[in-house]
């Protein structure tokens, strides 16, 4: 690895601008932003909805990024900091994989540089907060029944979801059902991803609602005095970490909100401060398209003045089978047949990428079982969608040597004037117009229908103000409609909303479609970590 300071320096950093957290990771000021951030073209990696097979989005940007640097680009990554629920879950680690890897791994993955921790401690000192404020009565008509606010811890454990709090006689406050929920569902994420600085992150942070007095009125975090206290606990969380490419480039991971009930980017900060510096900034978007991508785009790029340049969409063999209907165990097995029905998928997401009015890259994840022939079906299918181009990605066994190709495309694709961008739906657009819209036009269904709750809880966000705000849809990634069992394009169906949330510090009504669940459990066999004799991490 090189020295975290000459990967800063070769993006134009000072070796006293950074601040090192040990040789290999650094955080970047604030006041390295330049000119707005708004120098470089901004890329967009998302991916085809995802299946068990995976398809290996991290792991394709990391590599394109070495791609780009070996063609002499100025090229920096921003990507969200992992989370250790997956990476003791099902998951893994989020820094790539084969030689398109993330460096220091062992650090990225385990704590980084602490800012989830920060995130954590604040999450809960306002939940205490807020219960000492209910107890004593300080505020009239709000008491342990009107709280909302619950509380998180950064591993994934089934058996926090529901609790009971305040066993144990008045002393512990009242008796109240709760739960917790994971780190990167908090709210405080999200608002650390959209901030745009210090006094933008104590505004959100003011107007998030932790509960709701007797005659419904929000209490927010200021109301409890809470503000102050998390500003100190978040003061370093909110600058952007620098880190490096197997291959030395430079990448940006800051934040990691959750890509259902949250908008699952990276931060505003940190794509600004790599556009300040570099030609191009690739950023990944959590989940799917149908997801990631359509929250980037309605609620980062819109609000943030981040408008991406073109979008690159990853997809596999292996991936296109899973919703051509083959099983796991059968996915290595050529099936021309279940890709042409799995193409159905990446169809529609190319088609609801480009009503943006973004040009669309597809980077196929090579497999060694991939076939030519199920290679060529998906150019096709591709070219006859209007990509502007499919390439074969090789990067997890070839590094930045299997990457260039992809970075050449992109570079194409997005030469000249930047694109003007489309929206799905017009800012001052109702809730659920703004819902119809997405429904038709991203999730391919008929109509929506709401629960009665759902609506009645939408009447009352619309008579507190918040109706105008954008919409983060919370629904299953495993489909593009709130079906998880529905694969490939579903279609000719109603879009089923069940309950209705608000994030108002975060700045986004996000509506639940199915069941969704804030707190992961672990699968049968979690993923076992060990340390070696040197205090090396083992398992990653």
């Amino acid at each position: 690895m090189r020295p975290i300071a000459d990967v800063a320096a070769d993006l134009g950093l000072g070796a006293n601008t950074i601040i090192p957290y040990g040789h290999y990771k650094a955080k970047i000021p604030l006041d390295a932003i330049k000119d707005g951030g708004s120098r470089g073209k901004l890329i967009v990696v998302t991916g085809i909805t995802p299946t068990p097979a995976g398809e290996g989005k991290t792991t394709t940007v990391v590599g394109m990024t070495q791609g780009f640097g070996r063609l002499g680009k100025n090229v920096v990554a921003t990507l969200r900091e992992p989370s250790l629920g997956p990476i003791f879950g099902i998951k893994g680690g989020g820094s790539g994989g084969g030689l398109a890897l993330i460096e220091p791994d062992d650090e990225v993955n385990i704590h980084f540089t602490g800012d989830a921790h920060a995130v954590g401690s604040a999450h809960n000192l306002l939940a205490a907060l807020t219960d000492n404020v209910a107890q004593r009565g300080t505020i009239p008509g709000f008491g342990a029944t009107g709280i909302t606010w619950r509380r998180v811890t950064d591993v994934e454990d089934r058996a926090l979801r529901s609790i009971v709090t305040g066993v144990g006689g008045t002393p512990n406050a009242p008796m109240r059902e709760s739960g917790f929920d994971i780190v990167t569902a908090s709210e405080i994420m999200a608002v650390l991803a959209l901030c745009t600085g210090l006094e933008n992150l104590r505004e959100r942070l003011s107007k998030m609602v932790v509960g709701f007095t007797e005659d419904g009125q929000p209490v927010t975090a200021d109301d409890v005095n809470a503000v102050g206290s998390m500003m100190s606990l978040l003061r370093t969380a909110i600058l952007p970490n620098i880190v490096q490419t197997t291959e030395g480039q430079a990448v940006i991971m800051h934040a990691g909100p959750f890509g259902n009930i949250a908008h699952g980017c990276s931060s505003v900060l940190g794509d600004k401060i790599a556009l300040s510096y570099a030609d191009y900034v690739l950023t990944e978007a959590g989940f799917g398209a149908d997801l990631g991508f359509e929250k980037f785009m309605h609620i980062k790029a819109r609000f943030s003045g981040l408008e991406p340049s073109g979008a690159v969409i990853v997809a596999s063999i292996r991936a296109l089978k899973s919703h051509g209907g083959v099983r796991r165990s059968e996915l290595a097995t050529p099936n021309e047949d279940a890709v042409r029905k799995g193409m159905d998928n990446l169809v529609h997401l190319i088609g609801m990428i480009k009503g943006f009015g973004l040009p669309v890259v597809v980077a196929m994840n090579k497999f060694p079982t991939d076939t030519a022939d199920e290679l060529a079906i998906v150019k096709q299918g591709c070219q006859e969608a209007g990509a502007f181009a499919a390439v074969e990605s090789r990067v997890f066994t070839e590094g930045g040597a299997g990457g260039v190709e992809l970075a050449e495309a992109v570079m194409e694709a997005t030469k000249g004037d930047a694109p003007k961008i489309t929206y799905t739906y017009p800012e001052d657009a109702s809730i659920q117009d703004k819902v119809l819209a997405l429904a038709k036009t991203v999730y391919n269904a008929k109509d929506v229908s709401w629960a009665p709750g759902a609506r009645r809880q939408l009447r009352k966000y619309e008579e507190l103000g918040w109706g105008s705000m954008p919409v983060c849809m919370a629904k299953t990634h495993l489909s593009i409609s709130h079906n998880p069992r529905l694969r490939g394009r579903p279609s000719d169906y109603t879009f089923e909303v069940s309950d209705i949330r608000a994030s108002v510090g975060a700045g986004f009504i996000y509506p639940i479609a199915g069941n969704i669940m804030t707190m992961p459990g672990l699968p049968g066999s979690p993923r076992s970590l060990d340390v070696d004799e040197k205090g090396n991490i083992l398992g990653l």
